[in-house]
C-alpha cells in the first residue's frame, strides 16, 4: 500500500471537524436493501449487525441508502444472508466518544446484535491524540463486547505519514494487536480500496464517494459474512 497517499487524510482534518459533533441521531436501521430483489433468496432468521463508529459509517456526504452499512446490508442479502444492519455511526466521534455511548447504543437495540462492526480511531489520529489513549479506549470497547459475547469486525486505520514515524509506530499496531488479543476479525486498513483513487473520494479527500463505498463493501463483505456466528 502506498502510505504517502494518506497525507491527504491529514490535510483534511478540517473537513472532519466540520461534521464534528452534531447531536447523535437516533440509531436507524438500514432498509434500502428491501427495495432491490436479492440475487439469491434470503433465507433463515434475521442476522442483526451493529455498525458502530464515526463518519465513515454514518455516511457523511452521501445520500440516503449510500452509507457503508446500507450497502453492506444489500451485499449480504444478495448472498442470501438475512442481514439487518443498524447504523450507529456518528460523525466526528473519537474512540473516547464511542466508548462513552457504547452501553446506551447496545441497550437501544431492539434485539441483541450478533456482530458489531467497529470503525473508530481515524479522528483520534487526525487530531494527533496519543495512541495510548486510542488503544485504551478501543480495548475497553472490545472488552465490553466480549462480556456480551458479541463478535467483532474491527476496521483498521493507519496514521498519516506527516505525523511522523514515532506516531505511526504507536498508532498502526493498535488494530492488529487488539484484534488478535480479542479474537476480532480484522480489516487491516478500511480505506485501502479507495486510496490513490481520487475519483472514489469526496472533495475533502477523507470520505469515500458512493462508488468508493461500493468498492469498500466489495473488499470487506466476505470478512463480515465469515464473522457471523455459525448456526
Amino acid at each position: 500500500m502506498r502510505l504517502v497517499s494518506l497525507a491527504l487524510l491529514a490535510a483534511s482534518t478540517l473537513a472532519l471537524s466540520a461534521c464534528d459533533k452534531a447531536p447523535a441521531p437516533p440509531v436507524q436501521e438500514s432498509r434500502s436493501a428491501v427495495d432491490a430483489p436479492p440475487q439469491i433468496p434470503v433465507m433463515g432468521p434475521e442476522r442483526r449487525i451493529l455498525a458502530f463508529g464515526d463518519s465513515l459509517l454514518a455516511g457523511y456526504g452521501l445520500e440516503d441508502g449510500e452509507s457503508y452499512p446500507d450497502r453492506l446490508e444489500q451485499a449480504l442479502r444478495a448472498r442470501g444472508v438475512n442481514a439487518r444492519i443498524a447504523n450507529a455511526g456518528v460523525s466526528g466521534d473519537t474512540t473516547a466518544a464511542g466508548l462513552q455511548r457504547l452501553d446506551f447504543t447496545l441497550k437501544s437495540q431492539p434485539a441483541k446484535p450478533e456482530l458489531v462492526i467497529i470503525s473508530l480511531g481515524g479522528n483520534d489520529m487526525l487530531r494527533s491524540l496519543p495512541p495510548a489513549e486510542t488503544r485504551a479506549n478501543l480495548e475497553k470497547i472490545l472488552q465490553r463486547l466480549r462480556q456480551e459475547k458479541i463478535g467483532v469486525v474491527l476496521l483498521g486505520m493507519l496514521a498519516a505519514p506527516n505525523l511522523g514515524r514515532d506516531y505511526a509506530s504507536g498508532f498502526n499496531p493498535i488494530y492488529p494487536q487488539l484484534a488478535e488479543k480479542y479474537g476480532a476479525v480484522l480489516v487491516p486498513f478500511f480505506l485501502q480500496p479507495v486510496i490513490d483513487k481520487p475519483d472514489l473520494m469526496q472533495g475533502d479527500h477523507v470520505h469515500p464517494t458512493a462508488i468508493g463505498i461500493d468498492a469498500i463493501v466489495a473488499a470487506t463483505v466476505d470478512d463480515v459474512a465469515d464473522a457471523l456466528p455459525r448456526r
